[in-house]
């Protein structure tokens, strides 16, 4: 079942008369490198600070992920 579920179609990208098949895997695979390298050149350019970005991920999470029917963080 492991294999099978790795192997779900997420996307078909279509160039010119090819087409391919993109997993799910390989999709949160490549936005997480596309994240990284976006966050390492902020931080290289001096954009943002990583302390910066830490505090906007806990920012983020408290807004998102909370427990099932706890309201009591809603603005």
């Amino acid at each position: 079942m492991t294999e099978e579920k790795d192997k779900r179609v997420a996307l078909r990208i279509i160039v010119g008369d090819k087409e391919r098949e993109v997993t799910f895997d390989e999709l949160c695979l490549s936005n997480n490198l596309a994240q990284e390298a976006l966050v390492r050149l902020l931080v290289k350019k001096k954009i943002l600070k990583p302390e910066e970005l830490i505090q906007e991920i806990e920012q983020v999470r408290k807004e998102r992920y909370r427990v099932p029917g706890d309201l009591s963080q809603d603005k």
